[in-house]
């Protein structure tokens, strides 16, 4: 069964910082893609960051560019999101996902991913 667990959210002031982690399990993580993405209330899951097997391929949304890296110990089988410099308009709650497409072209799209973490809130007060 695979799980995927959301940690390191939290409430946090603007301009400051936050490092969200997943931890995988029943699934052979290096052969996924990993995504992180989020939802505010009343908005649709948007895309925010994706990194490819070893980290070799990162992607980001043009609103977190800058400030947000994403990272993976395959090892460990986790993923992780620092975000640094968080604006009001990133509070959501911020799901992980797995893609078994390595290199999937459309990774920007949340229904392109199998599985899904429960999500983790963040709030950014100004």
């Amino acid at each position: 069964q695979v799980q995927l667990v959301e940690s390191g959210g939290g409430l946090v002031q603007a301009e400051g910082s936050l490092r969200l982690s997943c931890a995988a399990s029943g699934l052979t993580f290096s052969s996924y893609a990993m995504g992180w993405f989020r939802q505010a209330p009343g908005m649709q899951r948007e895309f925010v960051a994706s990194v490819r097997w070893r980290g070799s391929r990162t992607d980001y949304a043009d609103s977190v560019k800058g400030r947000f890296t994403i990272s993976r110990d395959n090892a460990k089988k986790m993923v992780f999101l620092q975000m640094n410099s968080l604006k009001p308009e990133d509070t959501a709650v911020y799901y992980c996902a797995a893609d078994a497409n390595l290199y999937n072209p459309t990774y920007y799209l949340w229904d392109e991913y199998e599985y899904w973490g429960q999500g983790t809130q963040v709030t950014v007060s100004s």
